[in-house]
């Protein structure tokens, strides 16, 4: 199974995140042919992507939830804060603040930095390439959650619609106030919902993942909002300079929700 055929790429890193270094990249996988997808949710999903990916740069804010069943079947919800700033077609910044850790991600266009400030840790890899090359490289080896990751791709809409089988569109609804088109796909791992905002700037507003093949169905969701599309970005914001008494180390470890926990493991 390729890592873009959950549909979402944060649902898989929240339910199989591991401690290994950085190095390794994973293809995407082709858009695959549905005959039950929705004309209007299919067009909405490619205007949307169309939009952002021909966006130059941006900025959003986002809210994140992610369930999960405990041993006793106890549905609990963690949350976390996450902030992207991106340029393209090769420079980001993001940053996730969750239950212990909180994180940052630089890419410069050539050389990937996950940074534990929490820690005081972080690692570290050349990289030359794009956007997409520094996403699959974090998401494939430090199980890192990178919420809304699949909106920053050069494609959108083709890793988004990977594996659906089928669509619908549910008419207007409001989300953070604003009005926004509704949308729902199914793929046979996941169901996934996706708000898209109405009007000339088709922006996604949230999404919401549902796992099919786990007791309990547990959800995970992202709502975005402070959209910039002409952010005011400093000279350097994308590359990473280590404050003193920071330690370079192989791996930082991740559990099994996508946080940072600690560096124990790693420095041994």
């Amino acid at each position: 199974m390729t890592l873009r055929s959950l549909a979402f790429p944060g649902l898989r890193r929240a339910l199989a995140g591991t401690s290994l270094a950085l190095g390794l990249l994973l293809p995407a996988a082709p858009v695959l042919a549905a005959e039950g997808l929705n004309p209007d949710a299919d067009e909405i999903l490619r205007s949307m992507s169309k939009f952002l990916a021909g966006t130059p740069a941006f900025s959003v804010n986002a809210d994140v939830s992610f369930e999960f069943m405990t041993v006793d079947a106890q549905k609990l919800q963690l949350n976390s804060r996450a902030t992207v700033l991106l340029e393209r077609p090769s420079k980001f910044h993001a940053t996730r603040q969750g239950r212990f850790a909180d994180t940052e991600l630089f890419f410069d266009g050539s050389q990937v930095t996950i940074y534990g400030k929490t820690l005081k840790a972080y690692v570290q890899q050349d990289l030359k390439g794009s956007i997409d090359d520094a996403i699959r490289a974090v998401e494939a080896s430090s199980g890192l959650a990178l919420p809304g990751a699949d909106l920053l791709f050069s494609d959108p809409y083709a890793v988004l619609a990977a594996g659906a089988t089928s669509s619908g569109y549910h008419g207007l609804a409001v989300v953070g106030g604003v009005k926004a088109h509704h949308l729902a796909f199914r793929t046979p791992i996941v169901d996934w919902q996706i708000w898209v905002q109405d009007g000339d700037q088709p922006l996604p507003l949230k999404y919401v993942v549902t796992t099919k093949r786990l007791t309990g169905a547990p959800q995970y969701s992202v709502q975005l909002s402070q959209w910039n599309l002409k952010p005011s970005i400093p000279a350097g914001r994308f590359k990473f300079v280590a404050p003193p008494g920071v330690e370079k180390l192989k791996a930082l470890p991740v559990d099994s929700t996508g946080e940072i926990t600690s560096t124990e493991g790693a420095r041994k």
